[in-house]
């Protein structure tokens, strides 16, 4: 799916940067999230997408950076409400759980939906608030 969201990516004009991997082999995800999501954390890059088996590894592993909240996704309406509500600047899909029609899509609506602020914005604030539970 990486490279099909990348020609999506120069389709839309839009810059970004590929943290890999570049091989059909096995490979362990961590390296390539915590690579994407420290850019997004250290805002060398506004927005990520990446891709796991299920989303959820990729996710776990991106929330751990500051500043990020990934959120995996496998319908359009939870990728529209990941940016609607929760600011989401993580995305991540499964390709195991997602089909390309819905990747694509999701991929499409995820980029192009805004935040709303208002009530959210106090939420999402809460989020990034406590160092520990």
């Amino acid at each position: 799916y990486k490279e099909k969201i990348k020609t999506i990516l120069n389709e839309l004009h839009l810059p970004f940067s590929d943290f890999g991997t570049n091989s059909n082999e096995t490979t362990d995800y961590p390296d390539y999230g915590h690579a994407a999501a420290q850019a997004v954390s250290k805002g060398e890059c506004d927005r990520g997408i990446l891709i796991c088996g299920t989303g959820i590894g990729m996710s776990i592993v991106a929330n751990k950076h500051v500043g990020v909240r990934a959120a995996a996704c496998e319908t359009i309406e939870a990728a529209e409400l990941s940016r609607k509500h929760n600011d989401a600047n993580v995305l991540c899909i499964g390709e195991r759980l997602t089909t390309w029609d819905e990747a694509q899509a999701i991929v499409r609506i995820f980029l192009k939906t805004d935040f709303e602020g208002g009530r959210h914005e106090r939420r999402v604030a809460k989020i990034h608030s406590l160092t520990s539970c």
